[in-house]
């Protein structure tokens, strides 16, 4: 059962910043395809012993006027498969920064989006930070075909019946989920960004000089 603490916690975070979004369209159809995703609510969480957030993080991202949860919430696990038909889970990533990014082909703002990931993507990923963008009930021929045009090397992943979204309590494209190197979510952002500018440049330096916990 999710918790409801979790819950209201991302309802708060949904309501963050205005930007170009995609709202799907309720009945949307869905393609059958041979693609599988599941997600799984994390154990009971411990409220209390959540570590708070760093501090440096905390005023990075304030200073933007982005807010930040005061304690980093667990993720909500999944496996997913990736274009190469591979499988992978979210918590393969602790360790990393992850910029979890849900999307459509279809969105305009995710379109116009993906460009600037690319670039935070190819300046960070050796520094830690891990891309991972969920398509969301779209065929695989389709997702290739989209990332291929805009030559995009960040790992896409499959979300044909929009079980890890619906988990994700995602309802407009594009949506991103900032999660630390301990594998908790920072925060949440829904709308089209412009990733390529100093400001986040500076951002994700400080998140990516955090270590991770032991």
């Amino acid at each position: 059962m999710i918790n409801k603490q979790f819950l209201c916690a991302l309802f708060i975070l949904g309501a963050l910043l205005l930007f170009p979004q995609c709202v799907p369209a309720k009945g949307a159809s869905q393609k059958n395809n041979d693609t599988t995703g599941t997600a799984a609510p994390a154990e009971e969480i411990d409220w209390d012993s959540l570590p708070e957030i760093d501090p440096g993080v905390k005023q990075a991202f304030e200073e933007l006027g982005i807010p930040v949860v005061d304690r980093p919430i667990p993720i909500f696990d999944f496996s997913a498969e990736l274009l190469d038909g591979s499988f992978i889970k979210l918590s393969d990533f602790k360790g990393k920064v992850v910029f979890l990014n849900f999307w459509a082909t279809w969105c305009g703002p995710c379109r116009m989006e993906m460009p600037s990931m690319e670039i935070l993507y190819r300046r960070f990923k050796d520094q830690g930070l891990e891309i991972l963008a969920v398509d969301v009930r779209e065929s695989k021929k389709d997702v290739a075909a989209f990332m291929d045009e805009l030559d995009l090397s960040f790992p896409a992943a499959l979300d044909p019946r929009g079980d890890i979204a619906a988990i994700y309590g995602i309802e407009a494209f594009p949506t991103t989920y900032i999660i630390g190197r301990d594998g908790r979510i920072i925060t949440r952002l829904v709308g089209a960004i412009n990733w390529d500018i100093p400001e986040l440049i500076e951002l994700f330096q400080i998140l990516l000089k955090v270590p991770a916990a032991e």
